[in-house]
């Protein structure tokens, strides 16, 4: 599972404030950081930016290249930004992200074309979030064709059918699964992403890892390739980069129905299988679920 790191981003005061004041410091530290930590990509992300963000990307880009050498996500809803940026990225860049309505990829799709960009193609269409895997498809082959005519093949497409809180859209997370597993019949060679940590949006900090731990599993076996996610949570990298094919294990014989008798497994697994039943709506969703 590739990894694209999340927390270089306008919502953390630290970096917000480095936007602000152009100090390169808590950027810089925050991208070496990620790269230690095993990030594949960093995502920067700079809100919507609608004053400066014509000044804003390329700098930031450009301090952060500085010290790394990561391939780099350009996030922000500013077209003019991400355009601005675009030439100065070292290494192939994705763009984050083109949202399928005629408005935005009208404009986006020629500018990952005239800079050999890859994009995240966002299901989020004219009436907003698709209802169910179906809305995802008709907005993923709508979008897909439109690139795909502008020269992009699918091979520089990563799709994110959007993964929404446990707490308050819990049948929203199946049908996400059940629209990865149509993506290749639908757009052979696509990648695929999303923003991992919206799962657990909502819920309690201490239960915010274990799901999205859980769920990367999950999404992975549904085809998922990467996930922009939380590069402080250790566990979760270890799980992406193969290191705990026990938790993985669990995860599946628990989707599969099988999941091992609770009282021959250690508390983290046990976790892991209350977990997963939550996320299928097996469980009903309560911030007490890990100790039922």
């Amino acid at each position: 599972m590739l990894l694209i790191g999340e927390s270089l981003n306008v919502i953390s005061t630290k970096i917000g404030r480095g936007f602000k004041e152009r100090d390169k410091g808590p950027l810089q530290e925050e991208a070496v950081f990620q790269k230690e930590a095993g990030m594949d990509y960093i995502d920067l992300n700079i809100g919507p930016a609608k004053k400066d963000g014509t000044d804003l990307m390329p700098w930031v880009v450009e301090t952060v290249q500085e010290v790394v050498d990561l391939p780099l996500v350009l996030d922000t809803s500013n077209i003019d930004a991400i355009a601005a940026a675009l030439p100065l990225c070292k290494k192939p860049p994705i763009i984050n992200s083109i949202m399928a309505r005629p408005e935005r990829y009208e404009r986006m799709i020629p500018l990952a074309v005239e800079h050999n960009a890859d994009f995240i193609a966002l299901m989020w269409g004219p009436d907003g979030l698709p209802r169910d895997e179906n809305e995802r498809a008709a907005l993923c082959v709508e979008l897909l064709y439109f690139a795909n005519e502008a020269g992009i093949p699918n091979e520089r497409i990563w799709v994110d059918g959007i993964v929404t809180p446990v707490n308050i859209q819990q049948p929203q997370l199946l049908s996400l699964m059940e629209f990865q597993k149509m993506i290749q019949d639908m757009a052979p060679g696509a990648k695929s992403t999303c923003g991992l940590s919206n799962i657990s949006n909502g819920p309690p900090g201490h239960l915010r890892p274990i799901l999205n731990q859980a769920y990367m599993i999950m999404l992975e076996r549904c085809g998922m390739v990467s996930v922009i996610a939380d590069p402080l949570d250790s566990l979760l990298v270890e799980i992406a980069k193969g290191k705990r094919p026990d938790i993985v294990d669990v995860v599946h014989k628990t989707m599969d129905g099988n999941a091992p008798d609770m009282g021959g497994l250690s508390k983290e697994l046990q976790d892991f299988v209350k977990t997963v039943k939550v996320i299928l709506g097996e469980s009903l969703y309560s911030d007490s679920w890990l100790d039922v």
